[in-house]
């Protein structure tokens, strides 16, 4: 009997060998089969003592991992940080730690890897082991960072947008605080006739900058990539101080600001574009007296050093920290954000100043003591060739200047006070004018005045410009007619565009009525309405000079 129970014990005892067998090989199939994923036991302190084929593809190991820690599949900062003890501590205590992080295969390279550490514990409780399961997310994790960027890049675009609003709104109210001033001047009849011409002399200068401005300013990728155009001629700097300084000068009144100016003993001239450089001492000025106390006194300065033309401006006020000073160029860079508001200002007058300097092949520099102590900006410039000197005192020597033969000339606008405003002017110079607002009056003025010249805005409502430019051109009768296309839009494609659809010039708006004077004396002498001397003079170009 005792035998019998002794064979059934051996008989379930190899029917629980042959089912534990059975449940290794299932679990070495297992792992030997699930490649995707890296999975490894570990003994209690963290060295790994079994692996599958996924761990080693994934980690890059043979067998001679067995017995080393765990800890080597960690960034270097990570295990000094001790993060592979911290994650088995966590396993201890909870059970499991889930572990999303940067992995070291053998070669060096790193994966991104979602994994998560099991501790394994006996029947008794006993801690047995580790078991690690990794799967490589590389993928996954390139995307979500992509997807970050590609955020952060239009958030990044959003803010230049509203930075470029903001320069735009600072750049535009510059000249127009000005031109405000001049007008209220113009507007008191008890002025002498010098202080009205100065007024009207000063909003001439700032609507010339404004437009410059706004061609800068609205060409967004332009601005963006610093491709200003400059527009250089023979300089003299006390011009552009001085024009800067009538420019300043309300503000320095307002704060009862006392402005020093200390001129070279003879002509300092400069290869730069006028309006630009008139606009870094305009920042510069306006800088000085938005950080300076009432009543304080800024000095400016011009002076040849080392074969230099430096501007000096000078103030005592609030200064620059020494942590802010090799920054202050940068743009919407402030000394100090609650000051910058109560000062109006939007920090972007230095960045231009820099980038305008730079430009014209100079280097501006920022000097300051510290905190209350003054700061003086020093911008320095290539001085003008003795080539471009003898140029500029050439041009001194005025050439005469033409009559205007009177011609009939139709304005079309659907903007009353331009259409009108422009009339004048030409009216004031002798011509015989008629304005339509539209495309269809433009046509039927075509035939009752029989124009010479048509300024038609190409913006018109109903049939636009073009579209009354191409009407014209088909016809014989009206063919001859100079077409001259007025508009706000000035890009190549635009005067492309122009040009198609059969106009002779295009003008961009606000029209330079020095311009449309040249424009048509040379369509006046092409239409042989010069008087003849003049007719002579004009087409010959050695005549001219």
């Amino acid at each position: 009997m005792a035998q019998l129970d002794k064979t059934g014990q051996d008989a379930e005892k190899d029917e629980l060998a042959q089912r534990l067998g059975e449940i290794e090989e299932r679990f070495r199939l297992f792992m030997e089969n699930v490649r995707e994923y890296a999975i490894f036991m570990m003994d209690p302190e963290g060295r790994v003592v079994d692996w599958n084929e996924g761990a080693e593809h994934l980690l890059g190991y043979g067998p001679d991992i067995m017995g080393q820690s765990f800890s080597v599949f960690f960034p270097p900062d990570d295990i000094r940080g001790g993060i592979p003890e911290c994650e088995l501590r966590r396993a201890v205590e909870t059970g499991q730690a889930s572990d999303d992080r940067w992995h070291v295969r053998k070669d060096g390279t790193y994966f991104w890897a979602l994994g998560i550490t099991t501790a394994m514990r006996d029947e008794r409780g006993t801690l047995r082991g580790f078991t690690k399961i990794l799967r490589d997310s590389t993928e996954r994790k390139r995307f979500e960072e992509q997807l970050a960027e590609r955020n952060e890049a239009l958030q990044e675009a959003d803010r230049r947008k509203d930075e470029f609003l903001a320069v735009l709104a600072h750049e535009l109210r510059n000249p127009l605080a000005p031109v405000l001033n001049a007008l209220s001047v113009l507007e008191d009849d008890r002025l002498l006739a010098d202080v009205q011409r100065n007024a009207r002399l000063m909003i001439g200068r700032q609507v010339r900058s404004l437009v410059r401005l706004i061609d800068d300013l609205l060409d967004v990728s332009r601005i963006s990539r610093g491709k200003i155009q400059l527009r250089k001629s023979t300089v003299n700097l006390q011009d552009v101080v001085h024009n800067a300084q009538q420019t300043a000068l309300p503000l320095y009144e307002a704060k009862h600001q006392s402005l020093h100016v200390f001129p070279p003993s003879s002509a300092v001239l400069v290869d730069g574009d006028q309006a630009r450089l008139e606009q870094i001492v305009i920042n510069l000025l306006s800088n000085a007296a938005k950080y300076s106390d009432d009543g304080s006194t800024i000095e400016l300065g011009i002076a040849v050093e080392h074969g230099k033309v430096a501007v000096r401006v000078k103030d005592s006020g609030v200064g620059i920290s020494p942590e802010l000073l090799p920054k202050i160029f940068d743009l919407f860079t402030q000394a100090d954000a609650t000051l910058e508001r109560s000062q109006g200002g939007l920090g972007v007058g230095l960045a231009l100043v820099k980038r305008l300097v730079e430009l014209h092949g100079g280097s501006v520099e920022a000097v300051s003591e510290g905190l209350h102590k003054g700061s003086e900006f020093i911008v320095r410039l290539p001085a003008a060739s003795k080539i471009a000197v003898s140029a500029s005192l050439e041009k001194h020597i005025e050439a005469p200047r033409l009559s205007l033969a009177p011609l009939n000339i139709l304005v079309v606008d659907d903007n009353t006070d331009a259409a009108q405003s422009l009339g004048l002017v030409l009216e004031l110079s002798g011509h015989s004018v008629s304005i339509a607002h539209t495309g269809t009056e433009a046509l039927d003025a075509v035939r009752t005045k029989e124009p010479d010249v048509i300024l038609l805005d190409v913006g018109l409502p109903g049939l636009n410009g073009y579209q009354v430019a191409e009407r014209l051109r088909t016809g014989p009768e009206t063919n001859h007619i100079v077409l001259i296309a007025t508009t706000g839009y000035g890009q190549d494609e635009d005067r492309q565009r122009a040009t198609q659809a059969g106009f002779d010039h295009h003008l961009t708006k606000p029209i330079d009525p020095d311009l449309v004077a040249e424009l048509l004396r040379s369509v006046a002498a092409r239409l042989g309405k010069c008087p003849e001397d003049e007719r002579a003079h004009f087409g010959n170009p050695a005549a001219r000079e």
